[in-house]
């Protein structure tokens, strides 16, 4: 049977790396100063404060008919 399926993938921070987040609690603008197995650490450039969180996903696609559940 073929279904809409969202496609997440872990994102690949780079060390330095200026982001924005949108829609979430932690939104704004960060630097990206640690990355760990699981976690990485960003650092806010105005109040310098740093936030050590999980790895997040970042949307990359949505396909139209796809297999799913994947097998």
């Amino acid at each position: 049977m073929k279904h809409n399926v969202t496609i997440f993938k872990p994102y690949p921070f780079r060390l330095g790396q200026k982001i924005r987040i949108d829609g979430s609690g932690r939104g704004g603008d960060w630097e990206v100063i640690d990355i760990g197995e699981n976690k990485i650490t960003i650092k806010c450039p105005i109040s310098h404060k740093e936030l050590k969180c999980d790895k997040f996903c970042a949307f990359v696609e949505e396909r139209v008919n796809e297999e799913w559940p994947k097998i």
